[in-house]
């Protein structure tokens, strides 16, 4: 049987009942109906005992700040991630294109044997249908028949399927991309690629960050041990790792990102996303 909804007041009062310092009621009744118990209790799950109560001096102004600093850390990734995925579309169509031609996406020779092409084409139709309304599809469907350029259609590709994209080419245009463009191996670009879709899809879904087991694990990185491969720390060392811009990792997002974690030093728990005492030095490039 669901559970039955309950009022404000009922929440606070269940947050009190597991031991949470709800000391300002006004507050905290504003806090929940601005983004809901249920999304803010995931928040709550550091300070759970293993008897499902908090812990002493657990205080719901500190959960509700864990919260805040995980939202602006995520838009903060998020800013970062769009770039790169800008990016990806741009190195990724011109080397394919250049290659097989402008259409060259459209047959199933250029890609590996793993690649499902028939998947593929159901995933671009489907993107077509659902942005049929923007101009330049528009466009390609009035003047050119409904033929795309892989430089047009790639910039309705999502995260995911420019990923799915990499791993699916042949093995020499791999080797390409991975070494011209990525500066390592295809192995380890792939499981960058993937390691940062899963990131992507969390920020873009308003997924929580802080105190999260991350699905995918990225190959190879220095100074990112088992003990935190799935750590939030891991996924951003993923997307340092791909990010193509230097001076901009190291003077736009990272003083942001410092800043960010200074504003939350008395809440932030650095163990809780496998950050280490000295991130913002192995974060530099």
């Amino acid at each position: 049987m669901l559970k039955q909804p309950a009022t404000y007041e009922q929440q606070i009062e269940k947050l009190r009942e597991h031991g949470c310092d709800v000391t300002d009621e006004v507050f905290c009744k504003e806090a929940l109906s601005r983004i809901s118990y249920y999304r803010l209790s995931a928040y709550f799950l550091p300070f759970r005992t293993s008897q499902g109560k908090y812990k002493t001096d657990t205080k719901f102004i500190k959960v509700y700040n864990l919260y805040e600093f995980d939202r602006k850390l995520r838009r903060i990734i998020f800013s970062v991630i769009e770039e790169l995925e800008v990016f990806l579309r741009a190195q990724f169509s011109y080397y394919h294109s250049h290659k097989y031609g402008s259409d060259g996406y459209l047959n199933p020779v250029n890609f590996n044997s793993r690649h499902n092409h028939e998947k593929f084409n159901e995933r671009v139709t489907d993107l077509l249908k659902s942005n049929n309304n923007s101009a330049f599809v528009k466009h390609h469907m009035n003047k050119y028949g409904g033929q795309f350029p892989i430089w047009a259609i790639s910039e309705l590709f999502t995260f995911g399927m420019l990923s799915y994209f990499y791993a699916d080419m042949i093995t020499v245009d791999q080797k390409y991309i991975a070494r011209n463009i990525f500066n390592t191996s295809v192995t380890n670009a792939k499981s960058w690629l993937y390691c940062c879709t899963d990131l992507r899809n969390l920020c873009a879904h308003y997924g929580r960050l802080y105190y999260t087991i991350f699905s995918a694990a990225p190959a190879q990185i220095p100074g990112v041990d088992v003990k935190i491969k799935r750590s939030l720390y891991a996924a951003v060392m993923a997307l340092r790792a791909l990010y193509p811009d230097k001076n901009k990792w190291n003077n736009e997002f990272l003083p942001v990102m410092t800043a960010l974690f200074d504003e939350y030093t008395d809440v932030v728990e650095l163990r809780h996303i496998g950050f280490p005492e000295d991130w913002e030095g192995k974060m530099r490039r």
